[in-house]
């Protein structure tokens, strides 16, 4: 299976540079690959299509502004991007994507305005590893100093509006450097009208990693090393799964990264409660061991995620949903509009 297999043609127009007014008056395609259908719909008319029995299941993590500006010792600018933070008693750290003009070698000291500091340990495999100076706590300071991680194909600065739109509503657990994007479409009111008609919501945590946005630089899909995100499913999911299944409801995963969690705790063949590190690739010929419908953005041509819906909903259906967004101009990526995939291909 080759990576050109999942190209499609996408206007630059269509990018979404902003968010929608509301956040639940995005456009909705509504798509059914076993009917092979295909219906328009606004965002908040996803609760007429979901049932008492079914069950919403959403990813809680939380954005941290993980983008910082600095300059090193010689005065030169650096732009960093934070995967992840990793407390230690001596001095937290980070691994971090950076921008400069040359590599930085190991002792070089960055500056955050003067205020915070971070030294250079090592580069490993295309990230850096950063200990923080005289700070007791680093996450605490990036929250303070950072910038909202916007993706790279949003052509513009991040503003105050970024602050509350590149977040879900619900977000809660600290640790994403990109926001699960499909739960961006839900607002408070949307999510009091599913708990009204008796839908079971809970919550996994993935922290979405930079490098969710890496191309495949494979031709050969099958020797594409996905990047590794903390992840953690809890018992109360592994419950309501369960019992779900057993009245006959669906498991709609809201975003691919809830598709990642359920999925990556039950390749034994049964969900069971786990955390830890997942780098599960799932493109077509996969065999989903939990979820039944899923609801996501429109994704990047050739990425990892399209090749996910892709196995969701069948490679061909998905490059022709696809091929009408674009004729419909619908919006695309992460402040973009959304797609209810309601069953999948089994």
């Amino acid at each position: 299976m080759q990576k050109q297999d999942f190209q499609f043609f996408l206007p630059e127009s269509l990018i979404a540079n902003e968010p929608t007014n509301n956040r639940s008056e995005s456009r909705l395609m509504l798509v059914n690959p076993i009917q092979q259908s295909v219906e328009h719909k606004i965002f908040y008319e996803l609760v007429d299509y979901l049932n008492p029995e079914d069950c919403l299941i959403f990813n809680n993590t939380k954005v941290i502004p993980a983008r910082l500006l600095g300059k090193r010792d010689s005065g030169g600018k650096i732009e960093i991007l934070v995967e992840r933070v990793i407390p230690n008693d001596s001095g937290d750290e980070c691994v971090a994507q950076i921008k400069a003009s040359n590599t930085l070698k190991p002792g070089t000291t960055i500056y955050i305005e003067e205020q915070l500091k971070l030294n250079v340990i090592a580069r490993e495999n295309g990230f850096y590893r950063l200990k923080s100076i005289d700070c007791d706590n680093l996450l605490e300071q990036i929250e303070h100093f950072g910038h909202m991680p916007l993706p790279p194909y949003i052509k513009r600065a991040d503003n105050e509006l970024d602050k509350q739109r590149y977040q879900t509503v619900y977000a809660e657990k600290q640790g994403a450097v990109a926001a699960p994007t499909a739960g961006l479409h839900f607002d408070l009111a949307l999510l009091d009208k599913i708990k009204a008609k008796s839908i079971a919501i809970d919550f996994v945590t993935l922290h979405v990693g930079a490098g969710t946005f890496s191309p495949i630089r494979v031709e050969d899909i099958q020797q594409h090393q996905m990047h590794s995100e903390w992840f953690s499913v809890p018992q109360s999911v592994v419950d309501l799964v369960k019992q779900t299944k057993a009245k006959g409801g669906r498991v709609i995963a809201v975003g691919t990264t809830s598709v990642r969690c359920l999925e990556s705790a039950s390749r034994s063949g049964e969900l069971s409660a786990q955390t830890g590190e997942t780098d599960i690739f799932i493109y077509p010929g996969y065999q989903f061991n939990v979820v039944d419908g899923l609801v996501t953005n429109f994704h990047l041509s050739e990425s990892t995620l399209l090749m996910l819906v892709s196995a969701f909903a069948g490679k061909d259906f998905m490059l022709d949903a696809y091929k009408t967004a674009v004729e419909q101009q619908y919006r695309f990526f992460s402040y973009g509009d959304a797609m209810f995939i309601q069953n999948s291909v089994k």
